[in-house]
């Protein structure tokens, strides 16, 4: 199982960004899959998780304004974020549980299986 991060980078405040994850080693269709972020000093975060049935939850401080979705085809999980606030800025990991399901654990992370190296993000003028 391989799961590899891309598109991190600096952007403005109120700007836009995706992060993608390509996967290997199981479909994205069937498995729990998402994005965590970290940011040091803090508690790891839950971003945004999608089920086998593309049923997503989010955490409250990104509802509204970040959209995660899959591409069954490419086998990758993609997080697209808009209205950029300084406090996005983080380490964000692609994860995957080998459940069909998220909300066994979700917004915690004990139900994770794997999770790829992290792509940074800085949101900063």
């Amino acid at each position: 199982v391989r799961l590899e991060e891309s598109g991190g980078g600096l952007v403005q405040p109120g700007g836009s960004l995706r992060v993608s994850c390509a996967v290997s080693g199981f479909s994205v269709s069937r498995y729990c899959t998402g994005w965590f972020r970290e940011v040091p000093g803090k508690e790891r975060e839950g971003v945004a998780v999608i089920d086998s049935d593309g049923f997503s939850n989010y955490a409250d401080s990104v509802k509204g304004r970040f959209t995660i979705s899959r591409d069954g085809p490419k086998n990758t999980l993609h997080l697209q974020m808009h209205s950029l606030k300084p406090e996005d800025t983080a380490t964000y990991y692609c994860v995957a549980a080998m459940s069909a399901e998220c909300y066994t654990f979700w917004p915690g992370s004990d139900g994770l299986d794997y999770w790829g190296k992290g792509t940074s993000v800085t949101v900063s003028s």
